[in-house]
């Protein structure tokens, strides 16, 4: 048996499973001490089910706690960034894009130095050893605990970031350090971005694992723990603590592996409805599809994956006009169960009008028996306009596609949304959030250039794919359960060598 927490904004939800079987579930408000909300999801499920910790066999927890700490400019630290790509790049310095306050948060401690390599493996120019432990030596004067390292084109040969972090632990020992071969993808600046992301948030990910961990023994629970990342994936708790920006978007993707597999669908459009917004996706094979593009997050583009989500602002708590002809994007969000009418607020919000047209059994429905049912219509009308047209610039053809919808507000929806062949609500989707946690697979994936015209295309394929297995088996996978869950060929026509960007993810079944 396993559980499987969520910690949203506004909810903590929670399950336990038995196989394919959910034996309890909980959903709660989240708590201003996060560890005492975990604590109290995992006690309430044990106990409805009368299970004791001992027989668990994993705990897998979704966060949001360091997207909001970025967004929110708070617990990050100063970071030292070295790149190595010198005399290429050095009109773009790093940071060059970021918002004042978040450069000013993160600090701007940039050395520039020789080193990187062309698309094919070639040097630029040999690695600036001198220059890496001159850097270091300034870094721990200042006092600086964490580092990101970006070289040109590392993806394809990350051996300077390598030898630039032994470096720099030679004269730092304890210092946190980020490459940004492990974490983004081809094209220097989003990648540096994201390893600088990484960096400055080293700290809070030993905190927040620290703090998970305590909640466990708190509970008597000796089983392992892992945490969800954004691509329906796991890893385990050793590893978010190096990389806590692969849990970026963590939420929306762990309600759409819940929603797969609650539905059964692999293929379908996901729409998570939360207290103040709608989160949009696509399923591709039970997992979330990718975005293709730069992502931006709290003012910084990123190019490590991320699941291709549209959030709208509809929800639970959104804010409904009187005259019903405005919903949202303005909610009362977590104040929902004190601030709407059904609940004795007096605020006309999303679920007051799913009350009054007759199809949600939620609090006091009395309290807004006297709305105008033409208020209610136009309401109800807005509500499925909302959704009809998120529906529409998520699909990617004109033929019709399942949709899905989970999430405490799926309740707000109750009549056929064009473009979808059916609307499917299924049991427990008020935690799908939870469920996708528990019943995620570990991930992994590889993302190289290969010159077609040196290597056959077969051959490089079938390399890309062992690799990508490989590294699903090294971050706890069981061998005999992964398989490819996604390839994609990118022809780069301005390189020469017939090149090609060959990206695959594999996925397996926790090793138990």
């Amino acid at each position: 048996m396993r559980i499987g927490v969520d910690v949203g904004g506004t909810n903590t939800d929670a399950v336990l499973m038995d196989g394919s079987r959910v034996l309890a579930s909980h959903k709660a408000e989240t708590t201003a001490n996060v560890s005492d909300g975990i604590v109290a999801a995992i006690s309430d499920v044990l106990q409805q089910a009368g299970v004791a910790p001992a027989s668990l066999s994993g705990v897998m927890v979704g966060t949001t706690h360091f997207t909001n700490a970025f967004v929110e400019r708070r617990h990050l630290l100063e970071v030292g960034v070295l790149r190595l790509g010198l005399p290429a790049s050095r009109g773009l310095p790093p940071m060059i894009d970021w918002p004042q306050d978040l450069a000013a948060a993160v600090g701007r401690h940039h050395y520039l130095l020789e080193g990187g390599y062309q698309f094919d493996g070639r040097e630029i120019s040999p690695l600036d050893e001198a220059g890496v432990l001159a850097a270091a030596r300034e870094l721990k004067r200042k006092g600086i605990r964490s580092a990101a390292i970006s070289c040109i084109f590392s993806p394809v040969k990350d051996d300077m970031e390598e030898r630039a972090a032994a470096l720099l632990r030679s004269e730092v020992p304890d210092l946190a350090i980020s490459l940004s071969s492990r974490i983004g993808r081809i094209g220097l600046l989003e990648r540096e971005n994201a390893a600088i992301m990484n960096a400055s948030l080293a700290q809070l990910a030993q905190d927040v694992v620290g703090s998970f961990r305590s909640a466990l023994d708190q509970l008597a629970i000796t089983a392992p723990f892992y945490i969800s990342q954004n691509d329906g994936t796991l890893m385990t708790a050793e590893f978010v603590a190096q990389y806590p920006v692969l849990t970026f978007a963590s939420g929306p993707t762990n309600s759409m592996r819940g929603a797969a597999y609650l539905s059964g669908l692999e293929d379908a459009i996901v729409v998570d409805i939360g207290g103040t917004t709608a989160d949009v996706g696509v399923l591709s094979g039970s997992f979330p599809r990718e975005s293709t593009v730069s992502v931006d997050i709290g003012g910084v583009r990123t190019n490590f994956r991320m699941p291709d989500i549209l959030a709208v602002g509809l929800g639970g708590g959104s804010e409904v006009s009187e005259d019903g002809a405005r919903v949202g994007p303005r909610s009362v969000g977590y104040q929902l169960r004190s601030r709407a009418r059904v609940f004795g607020g007096d605020v006309l919000t999303a679920t007051d009008i799913a009350v009054a047209a007759g199809y949600a059994a939620i609090g006091d429905a009395s309290r807004v028996a006297a709305l105008p049912p033409a208020v209610v219509e136009r309401a109800v009308a807005r509500i499925h306009a909302l959704i009809t047209e998120a529906v529409d610039r998520m699909k990617t053809s004109a033929a019709a596609m399942p949709l899905i919808l989970v999430g405490g507000g799926a309740v707000l929806v109750n009549r056929a949304i064009p473009g979808a062949s059916e609307v499917v609500v299924p049991e427990h989707a008020g935690v799908a959030n939870a469920i996708g946690a528990s019943i995620a697979q570990v991930g992994g994936e590889i993302d190289k250039v290969y010159a077609y015209d040196n290597v056959s295309r077969e051959q490089a394929l079938e390399e890309a794919k062992a690799e990508a297995c490989a590294n699903a088996v090294a971050a706890g996978a069981a061998a005999t359960t992964v398989r490819v869950v996604d390839l994609e060929e990118l022809p780069l026509n301005y390189m020469p060598g017939n090149a090609v960007r060959v990206r695959v993810k594999a996925a397996g079944d926790l090793e138990q």
